[in-house]
C-alpha cells in the first residue's frame, strides 16, 4: 500500500481519516475474503506499530472500499516502516495478485485515495 503521496482532507488532533478504493480481479472475491478472515498476526502488529487504527475493508461487486485512521505524528516514516517490513511485503504480494487498481489513481498509488465529502462524529 503506497500512501506516501496522499493529501489529507481532514485532520483532527492526531487523527487522519483515509478512504480508499480498488477493484478485485474477476473471480478473486472469495479468495480475498478468505485471506482477510485470517490476516497474519505479524501484519496486524505492524499496522498497529505504524499507528493505523479503526481499519475496515468493504466489498461490493468486486469494488473494495477501505477506511482507516492514522494516529501517529510522522506519516511518511510510518509508511516507510510498514513498507520495509518483510511479512507485510509478503502479504501485499499475495493481495496484489488479486487486485486491479483503478486507472484514475494518482501516480504512485495502488489503492486510489478518495475525497471525503461528508463526516459526522
Amino acid at each position: 500500500m503506497d500512501c506516501g503521496s496522499h493529501k489529507f482532507a481532514d485532520k483532527e488532533g492526531d487523527r487522519m481519516r483515509f478512504g480508499m478504493t480498488l477493484r478485485l480481479k474477476s473471480g478473486a472475491a472469495e479468495v480475498y475474503k478468505e485471506h482477510h478472515r485470517a490476516v497474519w498476526p505479524e501484519v496486524l502488529a505492524k499496522m498497529t506499530d505504524c499507528n493505523i487504527r479503526n481499519y475496515s475493508i468493504y466489498l461490493k461487486d468486486d469494488l473494495l472500499f477501505s477506511y482507516f485512521e492514522y494516529h501517529g505524528s510522522n506519516l511518511k516514516d510510518d509508511w516507510a516502516k510498514m513498507a520495509a517490513h518483510a511479512k507485510t511485503q509478503e502479504w501485499w504480494a499475495i493481495m496484489e495478485q488479486l487486485q486491479e487498481p483503478l486507472a484514475t489513481r494518482k501516480p504512485g498509488e495502488w489503492w486510489a485515495e478518495m475525497e471525503e465529502v461528508f463526516h459526522l462524529d
